[in-house]
């Protein structure tokens, strides 16, 4: 569950003989037990928290990060351009911290599936406790393999591509992918863009789309309310084909 005090902070906790530390007092866990969504807990001081069941931004915020995650910005894209949804099948290509193949699987449940492929052992294992983590072990699969060498699924709905060249993958996906199916890359460079892009005119793909996704927040307070003075600015860019 997770507790949510008056200043807008997030704590991911469940009910045990723990005391939890914060800046507006002393929580005692087991207290949790009994109690509501909706209710309340309140620490030494009477400082009130709000308890809540975790949404996936939740989990997002508190899972373990290995290497750099692909930010909700950019998943968020990802389901505009594809319409990736519930029966779907995935095959997610550099799981990383498995961030991506979570948002994924949360999408394409209860029928769908999401494999992710990785080739180190490291992230592979720190992938799977986030994916046990957020409930979706029936849904995620990590593979230790390198997608470079080939990807094992057919007619499949959505490839994704989260790896250092992802022109190498191509001829892959285009055999992995049903007619129809997406393809969708993510790439923080203008040099590998170029090359991914020239790989898919050469395959069979069409509409192939690049954007960038840049997100600024807006405060808004009495009688001051504009931009914020910090954003998130380019993280990757991401671009779009179809198989045909």
């Amino acid at each position: 569950m997770v507790l949510l005090d008056k200043e807008g902070n997030k704590y991911l906790v469940r009910v045990e003989d723990r005391e939890l530390q914060t800046n507006l007092g002393v929580l005692n866990l087991r207290e949790l037990e009994g109690l509501e969504f909706g209710q309340k807990l309140r620490t030494h001081l009477g400082e009130e928290f709000h308890v809540l069941p975790p949404s996936l931004p939740d989990l997002f915020e508190k899972l373990k990060r290995g290497p750099q995650v692909v930010l909700p910005k950019d998943a968020a894209q990802v389901v505009a351009h594809t319409g990736v949804g519930p029966g779907d099948l995935v095959v997610d290509g550099g799981t990383g911290s498995g961030f991506l193949a979570i948002f994924l699987g949360n999408l394409v449940r209860p029928d769908g599936r999401v494999y992710t492929y990785e080739i180190r052992e490291d992230f592979v294992k720190l992938a799977e406790e986030n994916i046990e983590r957020a409930g979706l072990a029936g849904v995620v699969t990590v593979k230790r393999k390198d997608i470079y060498s080939g990807i094992d699924e057919t007619d499949v709905d959505l490839v994704t591509l989260d790896v250092p060249e992802p022109q190498q993958v191509v001829p892959h996906a285009e055999r992995a992918l049903r007619v129809g199916g997406y393809l969708a890359a993510f790439t923080p460079c203008v040099e590998t863009l170029q090359l991914l892009c020239q790989a898919l005119r050469a395959h069979r793909f069409a509409g192939v789309k690049t954007i960038e996704c840049l997100v600024r927040e807006i405060l808004v307070r009495p009688g001051a309310t504009r931009p914020s003075t910090e954003m998130l600015a380019h993280t990757s860019y991401l671009t779009f084909a179809r198989r045909i």
